[in-house]
C-alpha cells in the first residue's frame, strides 16, 4: 500500500455548508473504502489548509481516481502528496550511487 497525505481547503461552497463537514468526511471514508483505500486519519486545521488527511491506497491511479471523484462534489480543493516510510526511503537510499 502507498501512503498519501492530502491537504484540503474548503471552496466557497464547502465553507457555506461547513456544518456538514464531518458528515462529508464520513461519506468520503466510505467511498474510499469501496475503492480499496483506507482513510487513516483526518484533522481539521487552522492555517493555509482546512484539512489534513492521511490515506493508504493500493496505487497512485486508485488514489487519483478517488481524488477526482471527491473533487466532483465541489466542497474542497486538494493537494495530494505521496508519502514514504522510513523503510521505503532506506530502500531508495540504497540505490543512490
Amino acid at each position: 500500500m502507498a501512503t498519501f497525505i492530502v491537504l484540503a481547503s474548503f471552496t466557497d461552497q464547502g465553507i457555506r455548508s461547513v456544518k456538514e463537514t464531518t458528515k462529508r468526511a464520513d461519506a468520503a471514508r466510505e467511498q474510499a473504502k469501496k475503492m480499496g483505500i483506507t482513510m487513516k486519519s483526518i484533522h481539521w486545521t487552522i492555517g493555509s489548509y482546512d484539512l489534513v488527511i492521511e490515506f493508504d491506497a493500493p496505487d497512485d491511479a486508485t488514489m487519483a481516481a478517488f481524488a477526482m471523484a471527491t473533487g466532483t462534489a465541489g466542497n474542497i480543493r486538494t493537494q495530494t502528496l505521496r508519502a514514504f516510510s522510513k523503510d521505503e526511503v532506506t530502500g531508495m537510499l540504497a540505490k543512490v550511487k
